[in-house]
């Protein structure tokens, strides 16, 4: 029999006729040759009839028979008719029989036995207990803690090799990742520092004029700018651009096994890849720094200006409050300031799991960590500062 015989001969008579008995029961009969051609229009039709009558009256109650006795051949089409079948009575809680099929279909069935591995429960997440929650989080931080330490260790003793081997360091790529980190960095890092020293001016000048010290503003908020706020504005930016950038760069050669690779080849991932980034934080960091703060203080002069300080006062001013310690100190909290971002953002990288997510996430935790690690420096810094007066 050729397909163009099969076809004609379905066409005369539907191979699935739905009928329903009572309220809670209705019948499928099955007859003839059931295929993936005699099936083409009828499918939708059982299926319609099916659900329209599952959302009437109490679904439980109601019970779907599905007659084969009169199939002559059935194929693996007629087998995913059945499984849809029987699929949406058990999804809607419904009952479900299937009787009259010969035997030699029964082994094709079972294979589909039972119909629940075809269409799993999405497994729901058991709930942790309070202490199970927090001695997990516990648990993470000691093991982000330890794996920290220990890639600080190694990379302060990489840092010492390419003192000792400025030859074997990958120049290449530190030029590369200071152009992107400090001279891309500019104008955000210029924009951002003018803002600051506009905003700090004003929201000191506010106070000040209450006592008639409005003079004072401009050598506080240099002194502010240099000591402080300087640093804080190139390290905060840095993280967000720079330290994304590496995780994100890293973290797409860890997914595609790049840095493995290294590590077969007797190569170490630190000091091809995470000294020179580490390098060019240390050099752009006090550069944008500095940078900053001449844009900052340069912008708190224009707004003196709307308080009628002229620029020499506010110059001499400044030459009274600032000294060489106070910009020292802020390039060198800068430079660390660049360790920490520069270093944070190369080991969530080296950490990105696998997945389509894992690099974004590796970005998102080298801000936040570059974030934090800042804000515990800084904290560290000024104790320091304040112990030794300098």
């Amino acid at each position: 029999m050729s397909i163009s015989d099969t076809i004609s001969d379905v066409s005369e008579a539907p191979v699935a006729v739905w009928s329903q008995i009572e309220a809670n029961s209705a019948k499928v009969s099955l007859s003839g040759i059931v295929n993936v051609y005699s099936l083409g229009g009828v499918w939708t039709q059982i299926r319609d009839a099916q659900d329209a009558w599952l959302k009437q009256g109490d679904v439980k109650a109601k019970t779907l028979t599905v007659d084969s006795a009169t199939v002559g051949s059935l194929d693996g089409a007629g087998i995913a008719f059945l499984i849809a079948i029987e699929e949406a009575q058990i999804n809607a809680g419904a009952k479900y029989e299937l009787s009259g099929l010969d035997p030699r279909y029964q082994p094709l069935l079972k294979e589909f036995d039972p119909i629940s591995n075809l269409f799993p429960v999405p497994a729901v997440k058991p709930k942790r207990s309070f202490v199970v929650s927090t001695g997990m989080a516990v648990q993470n931080l000691i093991d982000d803690t330890v794996g920290l330490i220990t890639f600080t260790g190694h990379l302060f003793s990489d840092l010492v090799w390419s003192v000792r081997n400025p030859k074997q360091v990958r120049w290449g790529d530190f030029i590369n990742a200071a152009v992107e980190a400090g001279i891309a960095a500019l104008p955000i890092v210029g924009l951002v520092a003018f803002l600051i020293g506009v905003i700090l001016s004003f929201q000191a000048a506010i106070g000040m004029q209450q006592f008639g010290a409005v003079s004072f503003v401009g050598p506080l908020a240099a002194l502010g700018i240099v000591r402080e706020m300087g640093p804080l504005i190139t390290a905060i930016l840095l993280a967000g651009r720079s330290s994304a950038a590496f995780a994100a760069e890293i973290g797409t050669m860890t997914v595609n096994s790049e840095v493995d690779a290294l590590v077969s080849g007797g190569l170490s991932p630190i000091r091809f890849l995470v000294v020179p980034r580490v390098l060019a934080g240390i050099l752009v960091a006090p550069i944008l720094t500095l940078f900053a703060d001449i844009v900052s203080i340069f912008s708190s002069m224009l707004t003196m200006l709307i308080y009628g300080i002229p620029f020499v006062n506010f110059y001499n001013g400044m030459l009274s409050a600032v000294d060489v310690e106070d910009i020292l100190s802020g390039l060198l909290k800068a430079t660390l300031f660049g360790v920490v971002v520069s270093a944070m953002g190369c080991l969530r990288g080296m950490q990105t799991g696998t997945g389509a997510a894992a690099v974004g996430i590796s970005a998102t935790r080298a801000v936040v960590s570059s974030i934090v690690m800042i804000v515990i420096v800084d904290g560290i810094f000024a104790f320091i500062s304040y112990k030794t007066g300098f």
